[in-house]
């Protein structure tokens, strides 16, 4: 037995404040796990909601599990002992039911050392009726679910609230059926994706050709979401410090997002974009403010929330700091900027995304030059010190003008925020967070290719050389491997899964891929014919597949859409 791993983890949960699992008793037992450490885990909203929803059921306990830091991986296969749950100490595979939540693909690479320190087998056909139900739900589980279809037994397609309890009530109805029984009781269960019973078949080019569907489960599952915020609170249930976010205290204020932005797979996985009334998130800010002065506003377009001004206020007034995910570059006002100096912010973030107004255009921003230097400005003379600025490159259509742009604006950025910072005696930093753009599911450029590592190499060479220029201003990327990792695993089907422990064992991607008889490069590099079929579309996200065509012609011929407003039809979502 590592006594040293245990202390480790009872420590961990003395020093968490809020809601922690009961004992045992018989109840309806549920890992959850997150495939990534503690430290990254204990941020992530979704995340503690579900901890908190699973608990809230009288006769269902939820534990969590995370992947082992390196220093505590290295104990775990020293001294062979298991994956173990923080609140009781209990083996991962004595639960009724296995939970990951994965809201990152690069994450899919930690599984295989979650099995392997939990003694699972890595394939559902290799585990048989004494091994737990393996579920994985998050983000990635209702965008593209296929990578690991041969990996788990079960997706959660959308949203938790609506979701867990009719997945409880069936597994507490299974009584003593056979896996298999019990399989086609949760494909009958709306929201939820057993891959089992979904055949595929692929052409000769290596597309999906057929999908044999067997009963009970249907073509199609369709995404469920909760439609009344207020009916279910999403906030830092569980606080620790020892996490990105461990000075503050999280509350989500909105869920979706109405601009419509072509590139972005929450903007459209969310939709209906969705708000949480004020008394609510006064009730909800009040219980974090006991515990953290700083409270954490998250939500897809922050500023867009009508009363965003009435809450800040109201935390300000309560003592408070305040916090927040994304501000939008339209919307942000005199008063949000003086409610983030107030709250001692010394960076801010921007996501112009793109330096070009023909691809702002392109993806849908609905943002002009003129409005991201209005933006800059009330930053600049609200007192913040630093700014960061979002932006993509290998977008579709993409030139070496475009970067041209990019820095341009960079350079019109830097003048105005080093004249306010010379008027107020103190020179901030400009950074420039740039990422590979990649298409995802379920979006209007999922019919669209990456970028090569050429062309991003040389996109990258260009900015570098252009910022190397400008003092006090930096570039920061992503890894172009990671990103092309993450394209692979957004964009593929169920083979990827069988290699997955591979790559996570160090095997090199293309390698991997060449071993298993697959060319990544057809899932990354290539455009999409229109009718080509997706292995992600044995869901149902809501949004009509034709809808998402005209949204990539408009792109391509520079066309802007309005934003979704509450009588808009036109996505068919709202019916």
């Amino acid at each position: 037995m590592s006594r040293k791993l245990l202390d480790k983890a009872r420590r961990r949960l003395e020093a968490e404040t809020g809601c922690h699992a009961n004992p045992w008793g018989g109840r309806l037992s549920v890992a959850l796990v997150y495939p990534n450490t503690y430290h990254h885990a204990m941020s992530n909203l979704g995340f503690l909601t579900v901890y908190q929803l699973l608990n809230q059921a009288d006769d269902t306990l939820c534990e969590r599990f995370f992947l082992p830091d390196t220093e505590d991986l290295a104990e775990h296969r020293k001294t062979g002992y298991p994956l173990f749950s923080l609140e009781t100490g209990r083996p991962l595979a004595d639960f009724d039911l296995i939970a990951f939540s994965i809201s990152f693909e690069n994450d899919y690479l930690n599984l295989p050392v979650l099995f392997d320190l939990a003694r699972i087998p890595w394939l559902r056909e290799e585990r048989g009726e004494g091994y737990p139900l393996m579920l994985a739900g998050g983000v990635c589980a209702f965008l593209n679910p296929e990578p690991l279809a041969e990996v788990m037994d079960l997706f959660a397609v959308g949203e938790a609230e609506p979701i867990l309890p009719d997945l409880l009530n069936a597994l507490r109805a299974a009584g003593g059926e056979g896996r298999r029984a019990l399989l086609q009781r949760l494909a009958a269960t709306p929201g939820l994706y057993v891959p089992s019973f979904y055949h595929f078949d692929y052409g000769p080019d290596g597309n999906v050709a057929e999908v044999t569907v067997e009963p009970p489960a249907p073509s199609r599952v369709e995404r469920r979401w909760l439609a009344d915020l207020d009916a279910s609170a999403s906030r830092s249930f569980v606080l620790t410090e020892a996490t990105e976010f461990g000075d503050m205290a999280l509350t989500e204020i909105s869920r979706g997002c109405s601009r419509g932005c072509r590139f972005c797979a929450a903007g459209f996985l969310f939709l209906p974009p969705r708000e949480r009334s004020l008394a609510n998130l006064e009730e909800q800010i009040g219980e974090g403010l006991c515990q953290r002065q700083k409270q954490g506003l998250i939500g897809a377009a922050v500023s867009d929330y009508p009363e965003i001004a009435a809450l800040e206020a109201t935390i300000l007034e309560r003592g408070g700091k305040v916090s927040v995910a994304s501000l939008r570059i339209d919307a942000l006002s005199g008063t949000e900027v003086a409610a983030l100096a107030a709250s001692g912010h010394r960076t801010v973030a921007l996501a112009p995304e793109a330096g070009s107004q023909r691809l702002r255009d392109l993806i849908n921003k609905g943002l002009d030059e003129a409005q991201i230097l209005r933006a800059v400005g009330l930053l600049a003379a609200g007192g913040i010190p630093h700014l960061k600025l979002y932006f993509l490159i290998g977008l579709p259509t993409e030139t070496e003008a475009d970067i041209a742009e990019l820095l341009a604006l960079t350079g019109a950025v830097r003048e105005l925020w080093l004249a306010e910072g010379k008027r107020r005696g103190r020179l901030g930093r400009i950074t420039l967070s740039v990422n590979p753009f990649i298409p995802k599911p379920f979006t209007p450029f999922q019919w669209a290719p990456m970028a090569t590592e050429a062309i991003l190499k040389g996109r990258l060479q260009q900015l570098r050389a252009g910022i190397g220029r400008l003092p006090n201003t930096e570039i920061i990327c992503e890894s172009l491997r990671a990103a092309y990792l993450q394209a692979l695993l957004s964009r593929g089907d169920r083979r990827l899964g069988p290699i997955l422990p591979a790559l996570a064992g160090g095997r090199p991607l293309r390698a991997a891929c060449r071993d298993a008889g697959l060319d990544s490069d057809r899932f990354v590099l290539r455009e999409r014919s229109p009718d080509e079929p997706f292995p992600w579309e044995v869901l149902d996200s809501g949004v009509d597949r034709g809808y998402l065509w005209r949204e990539y012609q408009n792109g391509l011929h520079g066309r802007l859409t309005p934003r979704c407003l509450p009588s808009c039809r036109r996505c068919g979502v709202c019916v």
